[in-house]
């Protein structure tokens, strides 16, 4: 008896530091839960969808690391392409993998040109407040065409906490902040290519993923995506 009794307080410890550990700052990540977002053009025409999928979560010192799946599906639902990302929270501070910036039709055209990227990390602090100043994100990619070399450069600036509102998405309706921040993207392949473009994103205390985020160039949406799903 006494046996079984320790051995029940061994397994409720067990159960409360695999949950403590899925849990930082007052996110929860499980591993199998993850998001569904639906891409749109500035018109509103359904581009397709992105899942991501918790894959794993571990311990790494003090920071919860988060490894995510995602999968990019055109709108007939064929699997276009899948990309690996992770996550990072020291209970302050959400880190966020800045590959996950680069579209799936850029990582499509970066295929052969053995390109090499270096980042600077999306930081989203757990606790958000109006007039806050986010730190800058970007990602440097350099490559080779051929003999010819080539660069590609995103940089995401201005990130400020414009606003709250509230939001209704597929995924249900949200009390949100609204992040506003621009964009820089340069392309050099023999000559620089550059476009300046504003984003505006949507997230919700406790929930991992923006809920909805918009794309405008000159003031002009150009697209959007909302979560359609948590699961």
């Amino acid at each position: 008896m006494k046996k079984l009794i320790l051995w029940s307080i061994a397994c409720i410890m067990v159960l409360s530091l695999r949950a403590y550990a899925q849990e930082c700052a007052g996110f929860a990540f499980k591993e199998g839960g993850g998001f569904e977002m639906n891409n749109y053009d500035g018109k509103g025409k359904a581009l397709g969808k992105l899942t991501y999928k918790i894959a794993k979560v571990a311990r790494e010192g003090s920071n919860t690391v988060v490894t995510i799946d995602m999968e990019s599906f055109n709108t007939k639902g064929k699997s276009e392409l899948k990309n690996t990302y992770q996550m990072k929270c020291d209970g302050n501070v959400l880190t966020l993998d800045a590959a996950s910036l680069i579209s799936q039709e850029q990582l499509k055209s970066f295929q052969n040109m053995e390109m090499k990227f270096t980042y600077d990390n999306i930081e989203i602090p757990s606790r958000l407040s109006v007039g806050d100043k986010l730190k800058d994100a970007a990602v440097k990619g350099e490559g080779k065409s051929g003999p010819m070399p080539v660069v590609f450069n995103m940089f995401i600036k201005n990130r400020t906490v414009a606003g709250q509102e509230k939001l209704t998405i597929p995924a249900g309706s949200y009390d949100v902040y609204k992040i506003n921040s621009d964009m820089n993207m340069e392309m050099v392949m023999g000559f620089p290519v550059k476009m300046e473009m504003q984003s505006v994103s949507y997230r919700a205390p406790g929930i991992v993923w923006d809920l909805k985020t918009e794309t405008y160039r000159k003031g002009k949406l150009i697209g959007y995506s909302e979560l359609s799903k948590i699961y």
